[in-house]
């Protein structure tokens, strides 16, 4: 059995209330902290775990923390990015709602551990519930007197507010959630400046997602050291996974990083295999902007090794035969799922929420998802398909943020290995309206490495 350390209590009733939190061992880490270490020694153990951004990015941090300017006289700020915008990932929603007091707690140890004084939740609009249940909770912290002046007697003070963002996915990347908390239109800001020199207001922050902030509470309970136990490699800890799609059982999941990903998809454990006795297709291993990937290259290595849940591994073979764990965003695709319509879906939702700002993604996207239409309704042309590789490319690596990148992938990584579906709604426009492409060769055992480039 996994190990749980954000999920051990989820199930206890009324865990989302302070009295039962605390009776669960809540706020240890914030008497921990703010009793026994310094700034500094907190900044060390997260150090010492080895914990990297859980919002996607995966950038170590503890080295994030360090880059943090410290100009005397000047505020300082944290924002916990609560906009969870990728589509099939929902980890931070079920954390919110079921233990809120995790991501407090994490909240006030990370704020101490910055100099932070006033600190931030920017949850996405549509959490209205989850918004309530946070500020109930951060209600309960304040009364208990762990926010506010003089936290525990250790004349450490700290505010804490919920923002309700917009409700734009733009604003799950870092500058543009900074632009939306100050007022403004949210669009993502040139760096640098980066946000840890100039932020929130111009004054260095640090933005961290939801997990990111709740794991600082065992790695600060245990130690760094015991949290880099857990894993594999540079993937230390447990990694919560949101598993959708063609499931036996759906769900939130915390995982030891570096489980495989045959066992995490077919264990009893876990989701039980695939829904209604089907076989799998393909994968989106960490939400809708990684690149998706077949059955094959999903359970094993190019070189025919099984692939793990972990960064490196997921990553193995760089695009042509790898993805990326990303938010962990896990989607699986069963046999009778069309390709085509999930890309030109995918593409739908990134031209909607594209902000407009830069050329390639304004106008790109919106040329996917006409092309990826056409393919889709039975209207497509051969050339479409290069079409689409060719917008792709024109795309990605071109824009101010990585949502550009995040609408190209998808569609490029889709036809690097599914080109001969997305030909087959040429061939046969009207048996594709109708009718699923089906398996084909994606779920047998590779011969070879796959070498196609974009």
């Amino acid at each position: 059995m996994a190990r749980k350390l954000l999920l051990e209590h989820i199930n206890v009733p009324g865990i989302n209330t302070l009295d039962v939190y605390r009776q669960k061992g809540g706020y240890r880490a914030v008497e921990k902290a703010l009793k026994t270490l310094t700034p500094d020694e907190v900044v060390e153990e997260v150090k010492k775990s080895g914990l990297r951004g859980r919002g996607g990015a995966g950038f170590p941090t503890g080295m994030k923390w360090s880059f943090l300017a410290k100009p005397e006289g000047v505020a300082r700020y944290l924002v916990c990015n609560a906009d969870e915008s990728e589509p099939g990932t929902f980890k931070d929603r079920y954390l919110m709602t079921h233990i809120p007091h995790a991501l407090i707690e994490g909240m006030i140890v990370s704020s101490f551990a910055l100099g932070a004084n006033t600190s931030y939740i920017y949850v996405r609009g549509e959490m209205m519930p989850q918004i309530r249940i946070l500020e109930r909770a951060i209600a309960e912290a304040k009364n208990a007197g762990f926010l506010g002046k003089n936290i525990l007697g250790s004349g450490y003070d700290l505010e804490l507010y919920v923002q309700p963002g917009g409700g734009a996915y733009i604003c799950g990347e870092e500058t543009a959630l900074l632009e939306s908390l100050e007022g403004k239109r949210g669009n993502p800001r040139i760096k640098p400046p980066f946000p840890a020199i100039a932020g929130l207001y111009g004054c260095p922050t640090v933005v961290n997602n939801v997990e990111s902030i709740a794991a600082v509470v065992p790695i600060i309970n245990d130690g760094g050291d015991e949290y880099a136990k857990i894993g594999i490699g540079r993937s230390t800890g447990t990694k919560l996974i949101s598993a959708s799609g063609n499931l036996v059982r759906p769900g939130v999941y915390e995982i030891d990083l570096g489980l495989p990903v045959e066992e995490f998809i077919y264990s009893d454990e876990y989701c039980g295999g695939i829904a209604n006795g089907k076989r799998l297709k393909a994968t989106v291993a960490g939400g809708s902007s990684v690149p998706i990937l077949p059955a094959n290259l999903t359970l094993k290595l190019a070189n025919g090794e099984p692939r793990l849940m972990s960064y490196e591994s997921l990553s193995e073979g760089g695009f042509a035969t790898g993805t990326m764990l990303g938010s962990g965003g896990f989607i699986a695709f069963d046999e009778d799922q069309c390709i085509v319509r999930n890309t030109w879906n995918f593409s739908r939702f990134y031209h909607h929420e594209s902000c407009g700002q830069c050329s390639p993604c304004r106008e790109g996207t919106g040329w996917m998802e006409k092309v990826l239409h056409r393919l889709e309704y039975g209207h497509g042309k051969m050339s479409d398909i290069d079409l689409l590789v060719d917008v792709s490319k024109k795309i990605e690596g071109n824009t101010i943020c990585p949502l550009g990148d995040a609408a190209a992938w998808p569609v490029a990584s889709a036809i690097r290995h599914f080109r001969d579906e997305f030909e087959w709604h040429v061939k046969e426009p009207v048996k594709s309206l109708n009718t699923n492409y089906g398996l084909a060769n994606y779920a047998e055992p590779i011969a070879k490495a796959v070498t196609t480039e974009n």
